[in-house]
């Protein structure tokens, strides 16, 4: 089958060709136009997306695994590893949505998508969460065209400068320690986390939570758990407090959660753990 000379520069993108072409028109199609078409032969990209976070899961997990990092330890820098607990904190932000959808922004997959008239009228080709599941998508289907070590190869090529910026940044990444610490210092108390969103389904939930240090609201952070949503609430509010200008109006990141068509559950309880 021959590309559209649109997806071969997708292709390009990815410095990687598809044998079955097959599976990279899928993995760009969108549920919209499967249900708009009378042609039911070419299926939209949901099943492959699936496939796709477990991928990228993998690859992130095995790179942090095996990369040695310089990290600060009483002012002097160490050749170290990562500890299974910053593993899982940076997993957790590596694979996000956030992420995602910008390293997708940053390769314009919007232009390749294949939407329903309705879905193209209310701007999907700019809405995040659509941009960061077909990039999951594209994960799954160069998995089944070529393998996990070439999937992880357009993984890790992707994300090399996000990686190179984490590798270099010499911190421990205990965010939420370092704020406990500060907080102690300053006001005598601990950080307390509420739970601000609660937002997708039951096997791909995203959480935001607000972080309050001496009873101010000092930042707001989201991921795929709670630990996770709490560390980037914790980083902000670091940042914030670092800044005496604007202490009480920490910088909220744009999320996917912001986007017409995603669905939230709001609740209000604190949770330290």
């Amino acid at each position: 089958m021959v590309l559209p000379a649109l997806l071969t520069s997708l292709e390009q993108s990815l410095n990687y060709y598809f044998n079955d072409k097959e599976l990279l028109i899928e993995a760009v199609t969108h549920r919209s136009y499967y249900h708009e078409c009378l042609d039911k032969s070419q299926p939209y990209n949901e099943r492959v997306e699936f496939l796709g976070d477990s991928v990228l899961g993998l690859a992130i997990s095995e790179t942090l695994y095996i990369e040695k990092i310089f990290c600060k330890k009483n002012d002097k820098l160490i050749h170290t590893i990562f500890s299974e607990s910053e593993m899982s904190r940076l997993k957790s932000h590596l694979v996000s949505k956030k992420i995602l959808s910008q390293l997708a922004l940053d390769m314009n997959l919007g232009q390749y998508l294949k939407l329903g008239k309705g879905e193209e009228m209310t701007g999907g080709r700019e809405k995040l969460s659509l941009l960061a599941n077909t990039l999951e998508a594209i994960f799954g289907a160069v998995f089944l065209d070529g393998g996990y070590d070439t999937a992880k190869k357009v993984i890790i090529g992707l994300y090399q400068p996000v990686l190179t910026q984490i590798l270099n940044s010499h911190t421990s990444f205990d965010f939420k320690t370092e704020l406990q610490e500060i907080s102690q210092k300053l006001f005598s108390s601990l950080p307390d986390y509420k739970l601000a969103l609660e937002a997708g389904n039951d096997h791909n939930k995203d959480f935001v939570y607000d972080v309050y240090v001496g009873g101010k609201r000092m930042g707001s952070g989201r991921g795929k758990n709670k630990k996770t949503a709490q560390s980037e609430a914790a980083r902000i509010a670091l940042e914030a407090l670092a800044c005496p200008k604007t202490p009480e109006t920490p910088e909220t990141p744009k999320t996917i959660d912001d986007e017409p068509d995603a669905q939230y559950n709001t609740a209000e309880h604190n949770n330290n753990e």
